[in-house]
């Protein structure tokens, strides 16, 4: 890529997409373009069209996703893979239409089976049954992937699909409701701390910045301690969804930003494909090859937090898949290591969240 060369992020406000706009600002990229959902409809066929009609980017990053946790992904199950399809076919339709020179898909590799033998290595694809929780996002982004694959082998397109494992970092999503295991946590712990201390201004103004059903910092107390108690957050005790045996992998945000602008670099897809003429499994995992339980995470994110009651574990809720560790050795082979670990990772997400409510 020139440091001139458009380069479209799609869904450049989240999570990854943020950091990844910000990792090609940081290299000398001057021709970036973004667009907010009340802008773009990545799911208005119509309008993404005229969107590529109009700016005619040369590469395309699809980071923009319905993404959310376990909860999220047992309610929801048809918007994460309606939405998630309906993305990915407007977004990777347009980029072939309009002669995009390279395209970076992001996945998930929740698209693995739930036994998978570990760690995890890309030809481990579709070889048993997906974890029954997410299996809609999971087939979504598998549908994704196997697009950029299909496009590259019969239109000679240089489409990269990656996998991150567990992200977490800056601009995460704290939402009771819908976010992941990581961010999920440090909320409640900050709240639990809070109430532990009979903090209630703290917990106004946490709720001020980010309500939870409809509640926010002028709910009455009554209220707010009823809401807390609902997600397990009570005066002497914080109790987490269940049983914090399984063992995930964590990435920081800004790595995975750093790996996807290496790939679009400096990976082809030529580079991945191998020399078996029935050619499958052309993703490469993202992540940093490093695992910790939950129940350690939790402790990791109570020292960060400085939270003093207990945490209890409520084992009725449901796990997920029991471990998760992806085999990087591709990405490695190619050239590529995360820098951020999770000891250091916790508490910085940590002085993150706290200045996002200043």
């Amino acid at each position: 890529m020139e440091k001139n060369s458009k380069i479209y992020v799609a869904g450049h406000r989240g999570l990854v997409g943020s950091a990844i706009w910000n990792n090609l600002l940081s290299k000398g990229y001057t021709n970036l373009v973004g667009r907010i959902h009340s802008e773009l409809d990545l799911m208005d066929g119509v309008a993404v069209k005229q969107f590529f009609d109009a700016e005619q980017p040369e590469y395309v990053v699809l980071a923009a996703a319905h993404v959310g946790g376990i909860m999220a992904n047992s309610r929801y199950r048809a918007d994460f893979i309606y939405q998630n399809l309906q993305i990915q076919q407007n977004v990777i339709g347009e980029s072939w239409r309009h002669g995009v020179k390279k395209l970076l898909f992001l996945g998930s590799t929740c698209i693995y089976p739930r036994e998978a033998p570990q760690p995890i290595r890309e030809d481990y694809l579709l070889t048993s049954p997906l974890e029954y929780t997410n299996e809609p996002y999971a087939i979504a982004k598998i549908a994704g992937l196997k697009m950029c694959e299909s496009f590259n082998l019969q239109y000679g397109t240089n489409y990269i699909a990656v996998m991150p494992t567990n992200l977490y970092g800056p601009r995460d999503n704290f939402d009771l409701e819908t976010s992941h295991v990581l961010p999920a946590m440090i909320r409640k712990m900050h709240l639990a701390k809070a109430l532990n201390e009979h903090n209630l201004a703290a917990i106004r103004i946490d709720l001020a910045r980010r309500p939870v059903e409809g509640l926010g910092g002028d709910a009455t107390s009554a209220q707010i301690t009823s809401l807390l108690a609902r997600y397990g957050i009570e005066e002497d005790r914080l109790c987490l969804w269940g049983s914090g045996r399984p063992i995930r992998e964590f990435l920081w945000s800004e790595d995975m930003a750093d790996a996807s602008v290496y790939c679009l670099e400096h990976i082809d897809f030529d580079d991945v494909r191998g020399t078996n003429p029935d050619v499958r499994n052309c993703h490469i995992n993202i992540g940093s090859g490093r695992e910790v339980t939950i129940a350690q995470l939790a402790q990791l994110v109570k020292a960060a937090v400085g939270y003093r009651g207990r945490i209890e574990w409520d084992a009725t809720k449901p796990d997920g898949t029991l471990r998760k560790l992806t085999d990087v050795s591709k990405l490695h082979g190619l050239g590529w290591h995360h820098r951020m670990e999770i000891e250091d990772g916790v508490p910085a997400l940590y002085r993150w969240y706290l200045d996002s409510l200043q």
